[in-house]
């Protein structure tokens, strides 16, 4: 048997060679196999992991966004308040009202007496405005029903002092104050909102590098020793993550809320007046009549072309000049303004007046704008002054009440006289300021073209943060649909050339075809 068995296998020793050999080999394989398998899956599950995390960043650094704008939108709707006094002229007009009712009736009389049509027409105007607007008590020195109020006002401000204006007078400047100032808090709500999304973007872009960069380098966050390095090749001022750096570029915030948008407010007064200066506060106009008209006001204040709008120069109203950077600095509170801002902080507000002034910059904000105003005159004004019912996808406010509206076939051809419009501009005008619950600019961060910019400044020319190309860079996120597209997306997106503009331009292209193909889908 034993014999047997040893010339089996020496019959079938090559045939047994091969076989352990193949076994051994085909053991070998799956091994190698298995560690690629694994080390593909591990792989994966890391840039899962990363592009979550890119995801959390970018979501949460936009929530930072909207608490930023309301948080320093009052400052702005303050100095525009202060500018445009309406509730000024209301008081005045009060005073005509008080003036003229206790000249014509005795003071026992007021109260019972049917007042003429004209005087009626303005009592109602009156009454909407105060019921309609934020009127502080101390604002309205006179009221409706009596005349003792109209004398102790006299005796405090003596009206030989002060110039006397007209009944007509007042209502002009009612009319043309009323608008312009709500108009002018949409664009600066506008303008504040895309500007902050371009800060807090670059530097959540900076930040995410930092730390990137910090995680694959671990030997030098190692070292004991440490010196101190404020020149440009230290990683930490180089990416812009110092709290200083951080500090000094969010202050430039200042000029449009300070400057910025008083310069605008004048713009748009000229607009108003223009369009609006020959409409009579007395007579009745359409929805569809008001809209044309500002229509025509944000032609005026934006261009009436695509191509002017296109080259239209928004960069005064947002950023002070080379010149007026330092007066910024001081005005916002930074004690060492004097000092020469670091290439750090002058490469983050230069590329910020590059994406300014660039195209895509001017189609997000029609975009926002057509939004806000839409809101205001669509959906707010037909709602509280032409009783309009709310379309099925918009979201009535708080201050509409059902029995309020009124369902019309043809809401365009609705009408209500001027001043009852110019009570709710009057009013909502503090509604677009307000720093809580604020409707606008709910309406304004629906824009998806919002989100794909701030996606675009977020994720695009990462290669410009490199200090002095002294290591490569990791992988940089998605630069057309998002923080999470793929690497082929991304070097497309950038052109051979490294041209900053260019780049940017190419990459907000593709998240306009991925937005586009989203909506057909």
């Amino acid at each position: 048997m034993i014999s047997a068995t040893r010339r089996w296998f020496r019959r079938n020793r090559t045939n047994l060679a091969v076989g352990a050999g193949v076994l051994g080999a085909g053991y070998l394989a799956g091994q190698y196999l298995l560690g690629k398998l694994t080390e593909a899956r591990q792989r994966m599950s890391e840039e899962r992991i990363a592009k979550e995390n890119l995801r959390r960043r970018f979501e949460q650094n936009q929530e930072d966004c909207t608490f930023t704008v309301l948080a320093i939108l009052p400052a702005a709707t303050e100095n525009i308040l202060n500018a445009i006094p309406v509730e000024q002229i209301l008081e005045e007009l009060q005073k005509h009202k008080a003036e003229r009712l206790s000249r014509s009736v005795g003071p026992s009389e007021i109260a019972s007496s049917a007042a003429p049509s004209v005087a009626d027409d303005d009592s109602k105007s009156l009454k909407s405005f105060q019921s309609e607007s934020y009127v502080h008590a101390s604002q309205v020195g006179v009221a409706d029903t009596g005349s003792a109020s109209a004398s102790t006002e006299g005796a405090e401000v003596p009206t030989e002092k002060k110039v006397k204006k007209s009944k007509a007078q007042l209502w002009n400047e009612m009319k043309i104050s009323s608008i312009s100032r709500a108009f002018t808090l949409l664009y600066t709500l506008s303008l504040l909102t895309i500007l902050t999304r371009i800060q807090l973007n670059l530097l959540g872009r900076r930040n995410y590098l930092a730390s990137v960069v910090a995680l694959a380098t671990p030997a030098a966050q190692e070292s004991k020793i440490h010196l101190e390095n404020h020149d440009d090749d230290n990683l930490e001022h180089a990416y812009g993550t110092d709290f200083e750096t951080n500090r000094r570029y969010l202050s430039f915030s200042w000029w449009l809320l300070h400057r910025g948008c008083i310069d605008l407010m004048h713009k748009v007064q000229e607009a108003v007046k223009e369009v609006f200066g020959a409409v009579n506060p007395r007579d009745e106009m359409t929805l569809e009549q008001l809209s044309n008209l500002t229509l025509e006001v944000r032609k005026k204040v934006e261009g009436a072309t695509e191509e002017e709008r296109r080259t239209k120069k928004w960069l005064p109203y947002l950023l002070p000049s080379p010149s007026q950077e330092a007066y910024v600095l001081r005005e916002s509170g930074m004690t060492d303004a004097s000092s020469p801002p670091t290439p750090s902080l002058r490469r983050l507000v230069d590329e910020t007046s590059d994406l300014i002034d660039s195209p895509s910059f001017t189609h997000v904000l029609t975009s926002l704008l057509d939004a806000a105003f839409s809101q205001l005159i669509e959906i707010k004004i037909a709602q509280l002054a032409y009783k309009i019912a709310p379309p099925p996808s918009s979201t009535p406010g708080s201050d509409v009440r059902v029995q309020d509206v009124t369902d019309i076939p043809d809401p365009s051809q609705a009408k209500t006289k001027v001043a009852n419009a110019l009570a709710i501009f009057c009013r909502q005008a503090h509604s677009i300021g307000s720093g809580i619950n604020n409707e606008y600019l709910a309406a304004i961060e629906s824009v998806s073209q919002l989100e794909a910019f701030a996606a675009v400044v977020y994720s695009s020319n990462f290669e410009f943060e490199t200090p002095g190309a002294a290591m490569p860079l990791p992988s940089r996120p998605a630069t057309s649909a998002g923080p999470d597209a793929s690497q082929s997306e991304r070097a497309d997106a950038l052109p051979e050339g490294g041209d900053t503009d260019v780049g940017f331009e190419s990459a907000w292209d593709k998240a306009e075809e991925k937005a586009r193909a989203a909506a057909e889908v």
